[in-house]
């Protein structure tokens, strides 16, 4: 994990930390870029926003969970260059034993992520939205809670670890994953969105996906896999052999590092740093010429827009 200045101005210009394609590490300055081949696409960017928690209620851990949300609006819709499109990686809303509350807060969330300008908006279940009544409430609001699509010749896929309340993907699940990747080239660039790490990056607290080493032997074959994610509400970048993945931040309260206590309590909030560790990110794919200049180590690259006062 690595520790930046989130009181810098959100639209400085990126500072890439860059994956090399063997699995090595090249510092530039700062922030987590990823491994995959040079293709002859355009570039583009989209955003991630992930664990906005809506209906959430703590004032010692963050007395401004009504406005969080809208300001994430907000800041996305006042980025210069506009995403391609915005993708949402999971626990859109705070957990709920009320069915009918449940989808109230999902209501509520929607209408607040209508005001996006960006129209292509693409929205994945985490556990707080799904692991009680199986992702039913959501597909009733959102749709599918796994899906696949392609973008300007990157595969992206969003794999359900949350519907499973022991925090599976599924044997059904994985077949799926595996027909869908059948037909891509070995060194196609292919994007996977979870919500979980598909990594034991802390299991005792439920920082892990209990069948996620079968579902990274899946991704092994394929040359070119990064692995976006959310559920820590922090930054961190991992590999797993050739797999980069990186965990996004928050919009609600950060989480102390991994293992770094006995019990994974929310970080208070400051109210001399009001909304520090809270944020999205812009996640960028390089052309062909870009990736080249770079000795072909970085297709991606992530700028992280720290949450500010509006």
């Amino acid at each position: 994990m690595h520790d930046h200045d989130h009181g810098r101005d959100p639209f400085d210009r990126r500072h890439f930390l860059r994956l090399a394609g063997l699995g090595g590490v090249v510092f530039a300055s700062g922030l987590a870029g990823c491994a995959t081949r040079a293709a002859t696409t355009r570039e583009f960017h989209f955003v991630q926003l992930s664990d906005t928690h809506w209906g959430f209620e703590g004032p010692a851990v963050n007395p401004e969970a009504r406005t969080t949300l809208p300001r994430a609006v907000a800041a996305v819709n006042a980025l210069p260059d506009p995403p391609d499109f915005i993708v949402f990686t999971g626990d859109l809303t705070h957990t709920t034993d009320d069915p009918q509350e449940r989808r109230r807060r999902m209501r509520e969330f929607k209408a607040i992520v209508a005001d996006l300008k960006v129209r292509d908006v693409r929205f994945m279940p985490g556990e707080h939205d799904a692991s009680l009544d199986q992702g039913a409430a959501f597909q009733e609001l959102f749709g599918p809670t796994r899906f696949s699509f392609d973008h300007e010749g990157v595969h992206f896929v969003a794999i359900d670890n949350v519907s499973d309340p022991t925090a599976r993907v599924g044997e059904e699940q994985r077949a799926w994953l595996a027909s869908d990747l059948a037909r891509l080239d070995r060194g196609a660039p292919i994007v996977v969105l979870t919500h979980r790490p598909l990594f034991d990056l802390a299991p005792q607290w439920d920082w892990a996906t209990r069948d996620g080493a079968d579902v990274v032997a899946t991704l092994m074959p394929y040359e070119n896999v990064t692995v976006f994610y959310g559920h820590i509400h922090q930054e961190h970048h991992h590999m797993t052999g050739h797999i980069a993945h990186h965990a996004a931040t928050s919009l609600i309260f950060p989480l102390p590092a991994p293992g770094s206590q006995p019990k994974r309590t929310p970080i208070p909030w400051d109210a001399a740093q009001p909304f520090r560790g809270l944020g999205f990110r812009e996640i960028e794919r390089h052309d062909a010429a870009t990736t080249a200049a770079v000795a072909g180590s970085a297709a991606f690259g992530i700028e992280q827009y720290p949450l500010g006062r509006a």
